[in-house]
């Protein structure tokens, strides 16, 4: 039987006249019980049909009971509708053929054994291996508009009869179809991400409701293929008044013609989270790809080295590079490497470390979202190694460079580089050179190493970027300087774990 009480009699009289699937009918009469949508339509509308046509049975009374009190006028409001009414919705329904107005046959020809072979033939094509299952749906925009239609449609009948429902109560479109589906394409699969994608229907709809209604909600954008959207929709539904709908949108809805078709079937994985360290030994080589005014400066890049070879192995549609700093595409990051991740299906280190001499991974592991926070938090605080190449123009001797290696926790004023100011907003940003040791090479040269907080600019340090960083080496020197090769020792953040060799 199926979870009906006499209240709903009204609601489903008026949602089969309008003509309303049986399935829809439950879910505007609020059906929670997933096993009654599992049922055949055609049975299910059986019971409907039996439903609105039975009427209570009176109590027998006995004699020496006192007489009751007559039905209220509210019990009578209440009451079942009429054996003739539900005769005539019998007749109107009995067609179980006929397309629903709202869901446009896709909890009818869309919600079966038919479509879940198809949908488990399309998944076992790609080849996928998996253990869970989760079905999702992806409808037409129109669909609201239709619920809508019919939920005023029969908002009038119960506000005239004094019940109460709760549009938020109603049971979605998508929820049903995956209580249907749900099973049937897990027995025959046993898991996988399916997302099934149902065609637009009807034109007609769009032109209809775009012209008159919230036409600031369906304002096209330059990366939107269409304006009716189904976010678009439902903010123009939020938006509208009932009247205002119900002069331009018949309520119930038309009768379609023809049921929605269902475009493909896509199958997705869960997204995975790869973190790691990379060297880079090459200083001709970008960290991301290089693309200035649309051409393209250098061959590869760290990115893409990392991402090619298991991009060509694992079929993935793309995935997205984060690191925890960035470095100079002649710079080189050496040590402990620099942190990064990767989001695709998996990686491998021998794979990537095979491909090319320029770069080396190591750690990589699998990590949680969650887990992916620690790499940008206190991204200022942590410390950065270095080792710069410098050149003076004045002359020096050993003891002319000793006194920086006494220089401690030197605080920098960094107005943003010219080398940068195209894609850095203009501010002074303070940073601070915790440490520094020098080894003299000869009368124009020495190594600098420095230890300082994330973020500085060392290269603007050393040749003081035409004043724009105070204090830099030039000032500390008394004679122009300036770098000539620059290598990250390393990234002191402990993370992600050390996996061992």
């Amino acid at each position: 039987m199926l979870p009906l009480k006499e209240k709903d009699k009204p609601i489903v009289q008026k949602l089969l006249s309008a003509g309303c699937c049986a399935r829809c009918v439950l879910r505007f009469c609020c059906v929670s019980v997933q096993a009654a949508y599992r049922k055949p339509p055609q049975d299910t509308l059986n019971e409907l049909q039996a439903f609105i046509s039975s009427t209570e049975n009176p109590k027998t009374q006995d004699s020496a009971s006192p007489p009751e009190d007559p039905p209220s006028k509210r019990a009578k409001l209440e009451a079942g509708p009429s054996e003739e009414d539900a005769a005539a919705a019998v007749k109107l329904k009995d067609e179980e053929s006929r397309v629903c107005v709202v869901c446009l046959g896709i909890l009818q020809d869309l919600c079966g054994p038919a479509q879940a072979l198809k949908v488990s033939e399309t998944v076992k094509a790609e080849k996928y291996e998996f253990d869970t299952l989760v079905l999702s749906v992806s409808l037409p925009a129109q669909l609201c508009v239709r619920e809508h239609s019919c939920w005023l449609h029969v908002k009038k009948e119960l506000r005239e009869k004094s019940i109460a429902v709760d549009r938020d109560d109603l049971i979605q479109v998508k929820e049903a179809f995956k209580w249907i589906m749900q099973g049937l394409v897990a027995k025959e699969l046993g898991g996988v991400a399916v997302v099934t994608r149902v065609g637009d229907r009807n034109e007609e709809e769009k032109e209809l409701f775009n012209a008159t209604t919230c036409s600031d909600c369906f304002k096209p954008t330059k990366n939107k293929q269409s304006v009716f959207t189904r976010m678009a929709v439902v903010k123009a539904l939020e938006k509208i008044a009932d009247a205002k709908f119900l002069k331009h949108y018949p309520s119930p809805p038309a009768q379609p013609t023809s049921s929605c078709i269902p475009q493909d079937v896509q199958c997705l994985h869960m997204s995975v989270f790869v973190a790691g360290r990379y060297n880079k030994f090459c200083r001709s080589l970008p960290q991301t790809p290089w693309v200035i005014d649309g051409e393209r400066r250098m061959e590869s890049s760290v990115e893409e080295l990392i991402a090619a070879p298991v991009l060509s192995s694992f079929r993935s549609d793309g995935f997205n590079f984060s690191s925890s700093g960035r470095e100079d595409v002649d710079v080189r990051t050496l040590g402990n490497g620099e942190d990064a991740y990767k989001y695709f299906f998996y990686l491998f280190k021998s794979t990537i470390n095979k491909s090319s001499d320029k770069i080396r991974v190591r750690d990589l592991q699998i990590v949680t979202r969650e887990a992916m926070s620690r790499m940008k938090e206190g991204e200022e605080e942590k410390t950065k190694s270095y080792t710069a190449l410098i050149w003076t123009l004045k002359p020096i001797q050993r003891e002319d460079i000793t006194f920086i290696d006494d220089i401690k926790d030197l605080t920098l004023d960094q107005k943003t580089p010219l080398r940068v100011l195209h894609r850095r907003a203009l501010a002074v940003r303070q940073r601070v050179i915790h440490s520094m040791n020098t080894r003299f090479l000869d009368s124009h040269h020495f190594y600098l190493g420095l230890k300082t907080q994330a973020g500085t600019y060392i290269k603007e340090f050393v040749h003081g970027d035409f004043g724009r960083t105070k204090p830099n080496l030039c000032e500390l020197l008394r004679t122009d300087t300036d770098i000539l090769e620059l290598d990250v020792e390393s990234v002191d953040v402990d993370w992600p774990p050390s996996i061992p060799e």
